[in-house]
């Protein structure tokens, strides 16, 4: 969407949420984008302020989870399942919503093998690999 430039993907996300809390119209990525953060409430006061929004630092080594790494994985999970790339995965994510009932918490429990495979290929400096991040969801959609 915006690269590795983390404060206008940041600055985004707030100006889509205060568009979404003031019933503007939205693009269609924007739909997305607010749909995700309706989703998660707990991650709309941290966009309530562009200014902390840009500055605030997300620690992992504290606990904190990155709000805005977060719903960019969702992000990445909606724009997968609306190309069905990597093939196949719109299948998988349709038995992982029978299974567990809730396509929130399919999509958490995918976000997990995409993180997965995003940091190999981080580690290894290769490209993501998508049959191995297939094969982790079809075994997470089989369990």
């Amino acid at each position: 969407m915006f690269g590795q430039d983390r404060d206008s993907l940041r600055h985004y996300y707030c100006t889509v949420w205060d568009k979404a809390s003031t019933n503007q119209p939205l693009e269609p990525l924007e739909r997305i984008i607010a749909a995700v953060i309706s989703a998660h409430p707990e991650y709309q006061p941290a966009l309530a302020n562009v200014e902390t929004a840009l500055g605030r630092e997300y620690p992992p080594e504290l606990g904190e989870t990155n709000p805005f790494l977060h719903m960019g994985m969702h992000i990445a999970i909606h724009e997968q399942l609306g190309s069905n790339r990597p093939a196949g995965i719109l299948e998988v994510y349709q038995q992982l919503c029978r299974r567990l009932g809730d396509s929130h918490a399919a999509e958490h429990q995918m976000m997990e093998c995409l993180g997965e495979t995003l940091w190999e290929a981080q580690r290894d400096r290769t490209e993501p690999d998508e049959q191995i991040y297939l094969g982790r969801l079809w075994r997470l959609a089989r369990l």
